[in-house]
């Protein structure tokens, strides 16, 4: 059963239309990714379903999203965030005058009903998960590196407890090594059974994370399958991998990719 259900979602900001009948599904416990490029609609669809567009003068003009078979259309961004629906916004938008410890406590104010205990039990596995968060509880956040600040971001998001997390381009202006360690911590957070949409637009780090795939081209789902196959199209490899047919190595016969008609 899908954890999450996009149907038919369309979106606009006043008269320019950013999404167009899209329809998704991040099943419980599952990477879902999203490709494409810039303007395509990936930072729309997250806002949609964290309930955030409202800040940016966008609405949703058709469909909806259910969350566990609860619809969120209507919903306070607060209250998708009290039943488990957290997104870490592109950019890391950490508080920077906050120190590393004001910035984790704000991300539990909106958790879902727990107990102090709970609260003690997600800061101490944060600083498992991000050591130097713990040594620099009483820093800035603004003085932290670009890499330590999208730590910084997760964590305030974990604070949270979150069923389903949704990241926008986390790994946007990070060193390759950096960009590894942040996709290496995706993958042991979905581990511990939390679901992730996940949008990026390094498609090779994200293919590899997830397990189904959606590419998104003007408001639209153009193609989507299995991260798998689609990894192993030429389309794909062409348009967001950068991979010719002359430099692909020889291949068994291409999967069918099964592409989105409204």
């Amino acid at each position: 059963m899908a954890s999450l259900q996009v149907r038919e979602l369309s979106v606009g900001y006043g008269p320019v239309r950013a999404l167009r009948a899209v329809s998704l599904d991040v099943p419980e416990g599952a990477v879902v990714v999203v490709l494409g490029g810039n303007g395509a609609g990936k930072t729309t669809l997250l806002r949609a379903v964290s309930r955030t567009l409202a800040f940016h003068r966008g609405a949703v003009t058709g469909g909806g999203v259910t969350f566990d078979g609860t619809p969120l259309d209507g919903l306070a961004p607060a209250r998708a965030v009290a039943a488990g629906v957290v997104q870490v916004p592109e950019g890391r938008q950490v508080f920077a005058r906050m120190s590393v410890a004001d910035n984790l406590r704000a991300g539990a104010l909106g958790a879902r009903a727990g107990s102090r205990a709970d609260t003690a039990r997600s800061l101490a596995r944060v600083h498992e998960l991000f050591p130097v968060l713990a040594k620099r509880a009483r820093q800035r956040a603004g003085l932290l590196s670009g890499g330590e600040q999208q730590m910084l971001a997760l964590g305030r998001a974990l604070m949270a407890r979150p069923r389903l997390l949704l990241l926008d381009e986390p790994s946007l202006g990070l060193a390759p090594k950096m960009a590894a360690t942040i996709a290496a911590t995706i993958t042991e957070i979905n581990a511990s059974g939390t679901s992730v949409l996940l949008v990026e637009q390094n498609a090779a780090l994200a293919l590899r994370l997830a397990s189904h795939a959606y590419v998104l081209e003007v408001g639209e789902v153009t193609l989507s399958g299995p991260a798998a196959d689609l990894a192993a199209s030429d389309e794909v490899r062409r348009r967001y991998l950068g991979i010719t047919a002359e430099d692909a190595p020889p291949a068994h016969a291409a999967p069918t990719l099964r592409r989105w008609s409204a």
